[in-house]
């Protein structure tokens, strides 16, 4: 059911509580912000807001701060960015609820904005504690979720409030769920899935859904060991979920009975030593040492798994090719990346390590969209429902 945005209410003259994942890099040392997309990705939310002169006040975690406030994970550096990403003034506040708060919030006027202090100094925040959700909601009249990156958990600012007050989706949260819903429900076919990743166990749920929604699997990074494994190939000192063999075994063999392409490398690049600088050589997946780790798909892999896509009108990438930290591992990784960015088909970005590839490369507008939550776009593409989505409220 579609839900309901901020242009389907009335937000003149209101207090709106806007949640926004500002949970960026930062130094905690120096303070400066590693990668302000996300706080870029809710502008468009927010200037709505203040442009139809609502009194906005946003909320975020930032960090994991463990229930204590810690003064280098204070939201101060991310209003200033804010303020200069916008051109408009951003004042602050040194807690997210009590009676400063209220007092502050009292005081803003139409067109304003206020940031709250860092949610998760106060633990009922992740506990979802309804005392805490009731002091949030207290402060507005209106609840907009825009924080996409943090509605697969059921915390007082992603579910709690919305027990309180009218619930609906910001800008950045709407184009999420239209993105990935039509992914689910009507690709342009051919369509095809690439995963990535460290373990078969992460993205076991996602791989089972997916096998009857698109044309073609891809399975590259760490998880690929444990389905090669399944075919009888030596994988060296590479990660096998031995819990996870057998499940790989049925995925192969249901992609057979559905007849969909289930792609595994067909070479990859192996070291004795997980470490940077080390040395490392490209082999066949049939002929893997046993004293090597996989550490990347090879340029064989990175050949035919490009030629695969390159016949499909959508991809959908969720994952790293390799270790992609380190650069002598990284090739197929960014060898990906760089192709996606050439094709004239709707490719998704499945946040993430992938996310955090296609930004660092500067790649970011040559996709169609790059999702700014991993661990939700990776629970909505598995067919979950995502606990701060179905609070907000239904479109008639």
């Amino acid at each position: 059911m579609p839900k309901k945005t901020i242009e389907d209410i009335q937000v003149k003259h209101k207090r709106v509580l806007l949640r926004v994942d500002f949970n960026v890099p930062l130094n905690v040392t120096t303070g400066v912000i590693g990668d302000d997309s996300r706080i870029r990705a809710s502008i468009p939310t927010i200037r709505y807001l203040v442009d139809h002169e609502a009194k906005v006040i946003l909320c975020s975690h930032l960090g994991r701060p463990g229930g204590k406030a810690i003064e280098n994970l204070r939201m101060t550096s991310v209003a200033q960015r804010l303020s200069r990403l916008t051109g408009l003034p951003v004042s602050t506040v040194s807690d997210c609820i009590g009676r400063e708060v209220e007092r502050k919030v009292g005081m803003l006027k139409e067109g304003e904005i206020l940031v709250l202090e860092n949610l998760r100094f106060h633990s009922e925040e992740e506990a979802n504690d309804a005392g805490f959700a009731r002091e949030l909601a207290s402060l507005a009249d209106i609840y907009v979720n825009d924080a996409f990156g943090t509605a697969h958990r059921a915390h007082a600012s992603t579910v709690g409030v919305a027990k309180y007050l009218p619930a609906v989706a910001g800008f950045l949260m709407k184009r999420e769920l239209d993105v990935m819903g039509k992914l689910l429900d009507d690709p342009e076919r051919p369509s095809a899935c690439l995963i990535g990743g460290a373990k078969v166990g992460d993205k076991i749920e996602l791989l089972q859904n997916m096998l009857g929604k698109v044309d073609m699997l891809l399975v590259g990074g760490g998880m690929a060991a444990t389905f090669l494994k399944t075919q009888g190939y030596e994988v060296g000192h590479s990660l096998i979920e031995d819990d996870k063999v057998g499940l790989a075994k049925e995925l192969l063999h249901e992609a057979k009975e559905w007849k969909v392409p289930f792609l595994l490398p067909i070479d990859a690049v192996v070291t004795e030593e997980i470490k940077a600088g080390a040395s490392t050589r490209v082999v066949a997946t049939t002929g893997i040492p046993s004293a090597s780790h996989i550490v990347d798909i090879g340029p064989q892999s990175v050949e035919l798994f490009c030629s695969e896509m390159a016949k499909c009108r959508t991809i959908i990438w969720n994952g790293p090719m390799g270790i992609y930290e380190i650069p002598e591992f990284a090739r197929g990784t960014r060898s990906i990346a760089s192709f996606l960015a050439t094709l004239n088909a709707t490719t998704v970005i499945g946040g993430g390590s992938s996310a955090e590839v296609v930004q660092e490369m500067g790649l970011t507008d040559k996709m169609t969209h790059v999702s700014t939550g991993g661990g939700a776009s990776l629970r909505f593409l598995e067919g979950v429902a995502l606990p701060g989505v179905e609070v907000l409220l239904d479109k008639e």
